[in-house]
């Protein structure tokens, strides 16, 4: 898989998701920008630590009754990893040793399809997120092994705010568990589930 393959993907699945709609149903996109929060995972004598990153997503979304919304994302942030090995010659913080980190830039570009279950109150809607899809981190420099694709699971909530009939702010708050990516040709991957949190502000536009 490349990332053709995924820019693709992510036309298909917005196409799909404009031309299903029914008559009636509130459909939008929106573009947010978001934090990547990322906590580190030990296994395998590895100490996989991702740096933090700012990111930006694209959704198609539309809501047709309370319990039937879904959308089709599409975004993307850096995922750069740093490795290190315990047990090896290098640094011994607390008496524990590891060795010196080895650090792989790399993009990260995801794909999901969600299912949102939400309550409108008002100019509000508040919504859930619940959904899955292919999470693909692409190095780009440093000791790499290559691309690395694996499931992602979506969780979340948000809010919704429609300052006129067309234009809308929106919050949200999402979370990814996905497995531990191996980048690094000198060290294994944790093989730990990670997980990344993403605050996100946005804008919306209502069809």
């Amino acid at each position: 898989m490349n990332v053709q393959k995924i820019y693709t993907a992510v036309i298909l699945l917005f196409g799909l998701a404009l031309v299903s709609a029914p008559a009636g149903a509130q459909t939008s996109v929106a573009l947010s920008v978001f934090g990547a929060l990322n906590g580190g995972s030990t296994g395998h004598n590895t100490i996989q630590s991702p740096a933090n990153a700012l990111g930006g997503m694209a959704e198609v979304r539309h809501f047709s009754s309370p319990l039937l919304g879904y959308e089709a994302t599409y975004s993307y942030f850096r995922a750069n990893q740093a490795y290190s090995q315990e047990g090896a010659p290098g640094s011994c913080p607390s008496g524990k040793c590891i060795s010196l980190p080895a650090g792989v830039s790399a993009n990260a570009h995801e794909i999901t399809g969600d299912w949102l279950p939400s309550l409108k109150m008002g100019t509000l809607r508040l919504f859930g997120v619940f959904g899955a899809g292919a999470l693909m981190d692409v190095p780009v420099s440093g000791m790499n092994s290559g691309t690395s694709v694996r499931v992602a699971y979506v969780y979340g909530a948000g809010v919704a705010w429609a300052i006129s009939h067309h234009i809308g702010a929106q919050f949200q708050f999402r979370g990814n568990l996905y497995k531990a990516p191996k980048l690094s040709t000198f060290y294994p991957s944790t093989g730990t589930v990670m997980q990344t949190a993403e605050p996100m502000l946005g804008i919306y536009y209502r069809f």
